[in-house]
């Protein structure tokens, strides 16, 4: 009974937490990607304006904004990185604006396969 009952509280916990979304801009939304190191096979984005990276990250700037308190306007990415897994992760660092006009960074990390027409926003966050 011991068990069960403590097995119970970490469950709850655990799903309060994944459930808990952020409430604005400045808010962390998700988890970063783990081995985030060159060395694990993570490469320069050769071309930053290339049409697919701009529309994943306008993809990315939407799907933040769904799950938090904040309308951002996206303007440019400013870097990004690659990881080639069973699809591609995505780290982008990009500059975008609140509805008040200000001008912040923000890192976005999203995992994709293009061929299962799959993505999902890994985390969002203000960089800083």
């Amino acid at each position: 009974m011991r068990t069960s009952s403590f097995l119970l509280l970490i469950i709850v916990a655990f799903l309060s937490a994944i459930g808990s979304p952020a409430t604005g801009c400045g808010e962390r939304m998700g988890n970063q990607l783990w081995n985030t190191t060159i060395e694990n096979g993570w490469k320069p984005i050769g071309n930053i304006n290339d049409q697919h990276i701009q529309e994943l990250i306008h993809w990315a700037v939407l799907e933040f904004g769904k799950h938090v308190n904040c309308v951002l306007k996206f303007n440019k990415v400013v870097s990004g990185r690659q990881q080639l897994v069973s699809g591609m992760n995505y780290k982008l660092i990009i500059d975008a604006s609140d509805i008040g006009g200000k001008d912040d960074k923000y890192k976005a990390e999203v995992y994709e396969q293009e061929w299962a027409h799959k993505r999902q926003l890994l985390s969002f966050a203000k960089v800083k």
